[in-house]
């Protein structure tokens, strides 16, 4: 068998192993307690996160989860297996040779772990990361970093590794979002009230100390407007998700979603552009909750455009990227 040139690694954050108080408490408790994702002093975080979130917290995620729960498991897993075997399929044909491309999560299965043995039985000695995220956070992309690194420690020999930082201002991405949202609008009767662009959130804290992920929310945010050709006050963007009692990346999706009927805004399409995959944040938070924040305030019109997914431009901007970024392989 033939030595492939390289190897993919596709990467994104997680997801628990069934929708189960159970199951959601040991994802839940490996995910918060990554000092990228909380770095509060750790003796204090141990005894919130196991005398306080682990206790209560799991039951209700746990609610959400068995709401979107698939026959393949939770949307996160079974959207990635659909970018992974469409990746792989893709590559063959613009290369014309069989690439190894493996799914791994930062937390729960499949491991890093677990992924790097399957590439090291395809015979790689190259690999090419790819983390999920378009926008670079110390919290979601620098955690591939990290949880990588704490898998390949024990390996005596170690491959060639490539890692891609972000894409939130690739040409081919922004295209890919702007497509999704000509498509939403030419079957749902076109354009009505205000598109928003709801990203994931992060403690201000990170941002005050360097972390780029709001300039790169910003730049993707922009970047979209101006392919669909918005002017100021058709467009606008926020972050959601936020956990705890610190200030948080502003404005707010629910606080904003509230406030806008009583500006006159009654209708809305929004979209997240920072998941690359459908999953709980999006498919009960965004299109659930956030609806009921809404129309409960006056809202007339909600309409949710899903994430990029397995979309045909979606897995093209991955074979862009590849392409890229194994040059001299």
């Amino acid at each position: 068998m033939s030595t492939p040139r390289f190897g993919v690694l596709m990467a994104n954050l997680g997801t628990p192993d069934a929708p189960t108080p159970e199951a959601v408490r040991r994802y839940l408790a490996e995910f918060l307690w990554d000092e990228r994702v909380v770095d509060v002093s750790r003796p204090l975080w141990w005894l919130i996160l196991n005398g306080v979130i682990l206790r209560f917290r799991p039951r209700k995620v746990a609610k959400g989860y068995a709401a979107v729960w698939e026959e393949g498991g939770s949307p996160l897993l079974v959207f990635g297996r659909r970018q992974q075997q469409a990746l792989k399929t893709r590559l063959a044909e613009r290369l014309g040779e069989d690439i190894p491309v493996e799914l791994a999560m930062t937390y729960g299965k499949p491991s890093m772990e677990e992924a790097g043995l399957r590439l090291r039985d395809a015979g790689v000695e190259r690999i090419l990361v790819l983390p999920l995220y378009p926008q670079f956070s110390r919290s979601t992309t620098a955690a591939v970093f990290d949880r990588l690194a704490k898998a390949l420690k024990p390996c005596p020999h170690l491959p060639e590794l490539r890692f891609i930082r972000d894409y939130h201002d690739h040409p081919a991405y922004i295209e890919a979002l702007a497509n999704s949202v000509r498509e939403h609008w030419q079957q749902h009767g076109g354009r009505r009230g205000r598109l928003m662009m709801s990203y994931h959130g992060i403690p201000q804290r990170y941002a005050d100390t360097g972390d780029p992920y709001p300039r790169h929310c910003e730049t993707t945010s922009r970047l979209l407007a101006e392919a669909l050709g918005l002017q100021e006050g058709e467009w606008q963007m926020t972050y959601q998700s936020r956990f705890g009692r610190e200030e948080w990346l502003k404005p707010y999706t629910d606080h904003t979603l509230m406030a806008l009927p009583e500006q006159g805004v009654e209708h809305v399409d929004i979209m997240s552009p920072a998941f690359s995959s459908d999953c709980l944040e999006t498919l009960e938070e965004l299109e659930v909750e956030n609806r009921d924040n809404f129309m409960k305030a006056g809202g007339k019109t909600y309409r949710y455009i899903p994430a990029l997914n397995d979309r045909d431009d979606h897995i093209a901007l991955f074979v862009s990227l590849v392409e890229q970024h194994t040059q001299g392989w």
